[in-house]
């Protein structure tokens, strides 16, 4: 497949010399290949972008949501395609990017609301014949840089929310995973909007450097790691732009001894092991308390050493590949290292070979058992199909072991206490909490949170967040003088 930009409503082969190949996980094969677009590249959309924010900001926002309205049936109709794009450049089961591309639609879904969400405010008479009013302008031109885990829904965390507020638009795909893009940005050239209203550039750090620097974009949104979210922060916003970067995490599964364990365990598995764990709501460790140990740890293994592994398209298949080799031989380092600091290793998903893709990127899930608190294994993110296994005495200290780490994206706590699970939500430092709930992902209708280096900025994506971000509320105070009323 030959990857293009789109950029001022036309598609464009950037005249360059490097590209990235892009390999399908779960065969190795090169499907597709990344250019590598230079700042020459970000210059053309963002001058694009900037030309056709004007008419675009005039456009009244129940006029611009016609688009979104469109799109969201334009994206139903074409599910099947999209979510076959993403198994076969990331790796996910085929229900897995359904369930992605349904998340999108929602938060399309929410911006064609826009009219109501961005409404401003006014107050009468704040003095005697003085009015003040609040009113709610788009931003100019924005951007985001998109991570390689959800190619289809975390750009639409963003993107509808720009367009229906009055931005124009500038996408930055993964250069891992550029084909999903494509497949939307075909189906956004046929809702028919302006011109340079929104935009495609493919690349890598270059073209991330260039729009971090360009003096038109105001606005980055991104999600990826912590350390790269803490370079996309610190850079956009010595530069004066807005930004919201979302970095990584290592979320825990808290497990009381009253919990609904099958429960428990099949939801732990499904969090911790679904998309490959490459996902930043991921279970990354369980800590059992009390008397929850035994059964749990019992059934988490057989759950993790069950659980089938292939080609995402295959019918049976439960969980797919990882990204690339390069993250094969991460993860199976990590898992080393755990077993370094003295984890045992039940179930060891390393060395992972799958009949008829031989050449693709399996990592069968694993449990790190009675991993140590402080040690690398316990900080680092693995972003694998990796599950440690913690135990401690009481609800306290699982609550203080969860507050000690330095992420703060999801903690979920597993139990039949609805005072248990008031004193978890009250004093656990996470932004997403999950109780009995194993992804605690929010709906578009709400922010989705991320606390402590889990996310730099002050908005997040989606709902009103998402709205807020990216309109800049502008204050009016004003007085009519009696003797130009006599006039009328």
């Amino acid at each position: 497949m030959i990857i293009l930009n789109y950029i001022n409503g036309e598609w464009i082969e950037p005249k360059i010399t490097k590209y990235m190949a892009v390999l399908n996980p779960a065969n190795g094969e090169v499907i597709a290949r990344t250019p590598l677009s230079l700042a020459a590249d970000v210059d053309a959309a963002a001058k694009a972008a900037a030309e056709a924010f004007p008419a675009w900001r005039r456009t009244p926002a129940q006029d611009r949501v016609q688009y979104l309205f469109k799109l969201k049936f334009l994206l139903e109709d074409n599910l099947d395609e999209i979510s076959r794009t993403i198994v076969n450049e990331c790796g996910k089961t085929y229900e897995e990017a359904k369930a992605e591309m349904r998340r999108a639609i929602e938060n399309v879904e929410v911006a064609c609301g826009i009219p109501m969400l961005s409404k401003g405010e006014i107050s009468e008479d704040i003095a005697p014949g003085i009015d003040e009013i609040l009113l709610r302008q788009p931003v100019g031109v924005c951007a985001t840089i998109a991570p390689f885990n959800f190619p289809g829904m975390i750009p639409f965390w963003y993107l509808p929310y720009a367009l229906a507020t009055g931005n124009t638009y500038i996408m930055k795909p993964s250069e891992k995973v550029p084909m999903t893009m494509q497949v939307l940005f075909r189906i956004i050239e046929r809702l028919g909007l302006p011109k340079g209203v929104i935009n495609m550039v493919n690349g890598s750090k270059e073209a991330v450097d260039a729009i971090l620097d360009h003096p038109v974009i105001r606005a980055i949104t991104f999600v990826g790691s912590t350390s790269v979210a803490r370079y996309i922060y610190r850079r956009a916003s010595e530069n004066g732009k807005r930004v919201q970067a979302q970095g990584g995490a290592k979320n825990p599964a808290i497990v009381l001894p009253d919990a609904d364990m099958d429960m428990a365990i099949k939801i732990i598995a499904d969090s911790a092991f679904g998309c490959a764990g490459q996902r930043c709501l991921a279970v990354s460790w369980a800590v059992t308390v009390g008397e929850a140990r035994n059964y749990f740890c019992e059934g988490i293994c057989d759950a993790a050493a069950t659980r089938t592994v292939g080609y995402g398209l295959e019918s049976d298949t439960k969980m797919g590949p990882v990204i690339n080799k390069a993250s094969v031989q991460r993860i199976e380092h990590l898992i080393g290292l755990g077993v370094s600091e003295g984890a045992s290793i039940p179930v060891d998903g390393r060395g992972t070979v799958i009949k008829g893709y031989e050449n693709g990127s399996f990592v069968r899930p694993t449990i790190l058992m009675d991993i140590k608190p402080g040690g690398d294994i316990w900080k680092t993110e693995i972003f694998g199909p990796v599950l440690g296994v913690m135990h401690v005495n009481t609800i306290d200290d699982a609550i203080v072991l969860t507050n000690s780490g330095v992420y703060g994206n999801q903690a979920s706590l597993f139990t039949s206490s609805g005072s248990a699970a008031r004193k978890f939500r009250y004093e656990v430092d996470a932004g997403n909490i999950g109780i009995n709930i194993g992804v605690a992902a929010p709906m578009a209708f709400f922010p989705f949170s991320g606390w402590k280096e889990s996310f730099f900025g002050d908005l997040h994506g989606q709902g009103m967040d998402a709205v807020d971000f990216f309109t800049q509320k502008k204050v009016v105070v004003e007085r009519w003088p009696k003797q130009w009323s006599r006039k009328f």
